[in-house]
Formats: structure tokens, C-alpha cells, sequence
């Protein structure tokens, strides 16, 4: 029987997957703009591999692209009443690829855009929303949620007690624009705790921000709070003045040159893991190539697949340049 992600948190760093939407934008399976994850009824076999492609790498986790599935957002594409359908794909497509290795399906909430502090009826709307989707994952086999992408802290509050009264495990994570606070204003530090209390077995921060102004804040809630986090930066080079790739004027068609090395992510993982994080993972920009770098980097895979030798002279530039004595 596979392992819960508690349990595989209990015996050590988990690895989760890539980026999705972006990356799947860049084959041509998505479209810049709305962003909206209706590959998997157009072209399901595109998102199964690359699925594959991060099982192949090394992740223990593939998220179903269920992540923008919700009514009114699939309705800005004309796919309003697809909701269902959309979810249960993606759901069955990580499933039927997550068989062919050891990985676990998290079902995935994200922020609505349609969430009001100030209207006291929507939370009970909100709520509907991660409700209809849950009810059509849970039918098609998730193992636990990944809730994220949230600015506003009582709008993941929301998911995660959703996911919970479902029973659910869930891993719920924030996103920090420009300034490194929920739109109410609280810190990476108040955010842990608010998630924590609210019921999440996994708390951290994911998208927007790299590593590099990620880390600080991961920081900041390891302080805060005890038990699992959850750390998923993209794989873009963000500057101090905005941290935020989505405000960059390279968003969303021109960031090819702003995308780390895997080297740079395999070092974040490192670095994470080093810093008691037990959920370590990468968002938009991450391709197989970093989530393969950062499993080699946490022993999750050998560094080499196969052995290989060249008898008596070198057949490659990789070792006519000594790049192999490095």
C-alpha cells in the first residue's frame, strides 16, 4: 500500500513536482492570458507526459492540473460547464502516470479571484466553489490537496478547512506579490500560524517569488510554527525591486531568459532542506531538468542512470574537454 504523505514526510524530505501551466503555454497546449488548464480534455496525452517527465526526474508528487478548474474562471474560456469534466481528467491522467512509478496525486485548490473579506456571504460562496472540486476529485483517486497560490491568507483558510472536512490531507501554501504580506497584511510568520490553526498538515509559500527572495520568508514561518512546510518557488530570476514574476514586463512571453539553471535549483533545495524544510518543490518555470537536479542534489536519484566508458580515446566533447574530470 502506498504511503500517505505523512508518512513519507515522517521518514524525510518529500519532493514535489514542476510547473504546469507555463510550461505547457511554451509546447502550445495552453493559452497565454485566461491560463486556463483545458489540456486535459484538448490534449490529455500532452499533460500526461509531462507528468511523465517529472516522475522520470525524480518528484514524489504530481499534481493534477485542477489549478484554474473552478466554474467562473473556465467560464471566461466559454468552459463554464466543464467543471467537472475538466477535474476528473486531470485528475485520472496524474493517476494512470503516478502508476507507473511510486509518486502520490494531490488534488490542487488555488485562489478563485472571486474572494470578498468585506461581503459576509463569501465565504459560503467561496467555499462552494472548492467544494464542487473536491467532490469530483476525490471520486477520481487524489491521495491529498495542494491548496495554493493564495494572496489573501482567509481565502486559504477557506481551502484548507474544506479539504479537511473532506478528509483530507492538504499542504497549503501562500503567494507574495511586490510586498511579503498576505493582502490583509499579515506576515510570512502570521500566515503559518493562521494556516496551521485552521487545520493544514503542510504550511509554506509558493509561485511569484524565486528562491532567493523565497528562503527569507520560509524562514520567518520555520520560526513560527513547528511541524511540516512547504517550500515551491518558481524557477525565474526575480529582481529585489519586484520580486514578483507576474509584474515583470518579461510576463508572460518573454521570461526564456530570466529561467534559472538547474544548478541554481538543485543549490535551493540544498539550501531549503538545510533549513528544515520537509516539502521541497518548484513552480512556473521548473522543467524536468531542475526537479531532476534537485532530486540528484537530496539523494533522491543517482546522479548518473547508466554507467558509460570510452575504451581508448574520448567519444564526446564531454570528455575530448575534460568536462567529465571536472
Amino acid at each position: 500500500m502506498t504511503a500517505s504523505l505523512t508518512e513519507r514526510l515522517a521518514d524525510g524530505v518529500v519532493l514535489g513536482d514542476g510547473g504546469y501551466l507555463l510550461e505547457l503555454e511554451r509546447r502550445g497546449y495552453v493559452q497565454a492570458g485566461p491560463f486556463t488548464p483545458e489540456v486535459s480534455l484538448t490534449h490529455p496525452s500532452a499533460l500526461a507526459e509531462l507528468h511523465r517527465e517529472f516522475l522520470l526526474a525524480g518528484a514524489e508528487v504530481l499534481q493534477a492540473l485542477t489549478f484554474y478548474a473552478s466554474p467562473q474562471k473556465l467560464a471566461t474560456v466559454g468552459l463554464g460547464d466543464r467543471v467537472s469534466d475538466l477535474n476528473r481528467a486531470a485528475v485520472e491522467i496524474a493517476r494512470s502516470v503516478a502508476a507507473e512509478g511510486d509518486a502520490l496525486v494531490a488534488g490542487n485548490l488555488c485562489l478563485t479571484w472571486e474572494y470578498d473579506p468585506s461581503d459576509a456571504a463569501n465565504e459560503a460562496h467561496v467555499r462552494s466553489i472548492f467544494d464542487r472540486q473536491l467532490e469530483v476529485q476525490l471520486e477520481a483517486g487524489i491521495d491529498f490537496v495542494v491548496a495554493e497560490t493564495f494572496t489573501f491568507v482567509g481565502e486559504a483558510e477557506i481551502a484548507t478547512r474544506c479539504a479537511k472536512d473532506a478528509g483530507l490531507e492538504i499542504v497549503t501554501t501562500m503567494s507574495f506579490e511586490k510586498d511579503p504580506h498576505s493582502y490583509e497584511g499579515d506576515s510570512a510568520a502570521d500566515c503559518a500560524r493562521k494556516l496551521r490553526d485552521a487545520g493544514a498538515d503542510v504550511v509554506g509559500l509558493n509561485c511569484l517569488r524565486d528562491p532567493a527572495h523565497t528562503l527569507p520568508l520560509m524562514k520567518e514561518m520555520r520560526k513560527a510554527v513547528s511541524g511540516p512546510l512547504a517550500c515551491q518557488p518558481v524557477a525565474y530570476r526575480t529582481p529585489d525591486h519586484n520580486p514578483d514574476f507576474t509584474g515583470l514586463p518579461e510576463f508572460p512571453l518573454g521570461l526564456d531568459p530570466l529561467q534559472l539553471a538547474r544548478g541554481e535549483m538543485a543549490d535551493f533545495a540544498l539550501e531549503a532542506q538545510a533549513m528544515g524544510i520537509e516539502y521541497i518543490g518548484s513552480c512556473c518555470g521548473s522543467v524536468a531538468s531542475h526537479v531532476r537536479a534537485m532530486a540528484v542534489a537530496l539523494e533522491k536519484v543517482p546522479a548518473e542512470v547508466r554507467e558509460w566508458r570510452s575504451e581508448s580515446k574520448p567519444m564526446s566533447a564531454y570528455e575530448y574537454h575534460q568536462h567529465n574530470r571536472a
